[in-house]
């Protein structure tokens, strides 16, 4: 899969997510309608998080060296 298709369904997934939960939130669509949302967000959030699990290991072969890691542990200063 190319890396534009697959930000692409990152990124239209994440949209639906949001307006899925948008819709949820306002609370005028019924329960089975309601179900059907959560059911199909579980399976838009798995989409993501597997997009971005996809991107983290592409990122951590970019950043080996040597065969030697060169990751250092992140500080939020």
């Amino acid at each position: 899969m190319s890396r534009r298709k697959s930000a692409s369904q990152f990124e239209e997934a994440m949209e639906e997510l949001e307006k899925l939960v948008e819709q949820m939130e306002r609370g005028d669509i019924s329960l089975e309608e309601s179900l059907k949302s959560f059911e199909r967000g579980i399976r838009l959030t798995r989409t993501c998080q597997q997009a971005l699990q996809d991107a983290e290991q592409k990122v951590q072969i970019l950043l080996e060296k040597n065969g030697q890691q060169t990751l250092e542990p992140f500080t939020d200063e």
